[in-house]
């Protein structure tokens, strides 16, 4: 009993850590957004599985949502460990994820279902279930729309004021701007969009908040 009460408590005050641990994306060397406390990374989870309930009431998903929920209050674990890791931040897509995996087994460490939790995370990287690319894209659309309310709050510097900003060193973003971009969620917007080509629900809700106002119209 008592390894078992250990080890309940030992998962539990690791993964809540992500509640002190800020999105890297909006920090002073990314978006330096200007406001006084920014997103944490388990701020990130909770979107994105109140995003997953939205859209399964809103629309016939016809999936297993509570292992969608599942996946995406797990898909960060890693994170306790190695922090929030952007794709601008010089590091490739494998070893990222070689370093979350190892990451995440640290964190899970003896817990009954970690198996269990773990075959969740892989999936979820795969992106080969109907759950797991449904997950996926509430990973990304949840930052699509942080970044435009961060946007509709006036906290998103303008593009000639991002000297410091690693993002821009990206060929793809600067062809974005030459493209026309004037703001940084139309840069998100530009970057994000594809990834919904073949889900309508996405790509008609990314194209949503880019018209409304988070911050009036609600």
């Amino acid at each position: 009993m008592k390894k078992r009460l250990k080890s309940t408590m030992r998962f539990y005050l690791l993964a809540t850590q992500l509640k002190y641990k800020i999105r890297s994306g909006w920090n002073e060397t990314h978006w330096n957004v200007s406001k006084e406390r920014i997103e944490s990374i388990a701020e990130h989870i909770y979107g994105t599985c109140i995003l997953a309930l939205s859209i399964d009431s809103e629309f016939e998903t016809h999936l297993d949502i509570s292992k969608v929920i599942k996946m995406l209050v797990l898909h960060e674990l890693g994170e306790v460990v190695i922090g929030d890791i952007t794709p601008f931040d010089n590091i490739t897509p494998e070893e990222k994820m070689q370093n979350e995996h190892a990451a995440i087994k640290e964190v899970l460490g003896d817990l009954i279902k970690k198996e269990e939790y773990f075959a969740l995370l892989l999936e979820f990287d795969e992106r080969k279930t109907r759950e797991a690319i449904f997950a996926y894209h509430c990973d990304k659309l949840d930052a699509d729309i942080q970044a435009k309310v961060y946007q509709d709050m006036g906290c998103q510097n303008p593009l000639d004021k991002q000297e410091n900003n690693v993002v821009f060193k990206s060929k793809r973003v600067q062809q974005i701007v030459q493209n026309g971009a004037t703001t940084a969620f139309d840069i998100w917007y530009e970057w994000d969009k594809s990834l919904y080509a073949d889900d309508e629900k996405f790509s008609d809700l990314l194209d949503y908040i880019k018209e409304v106002d988070t911050q009036t119209d609600f």
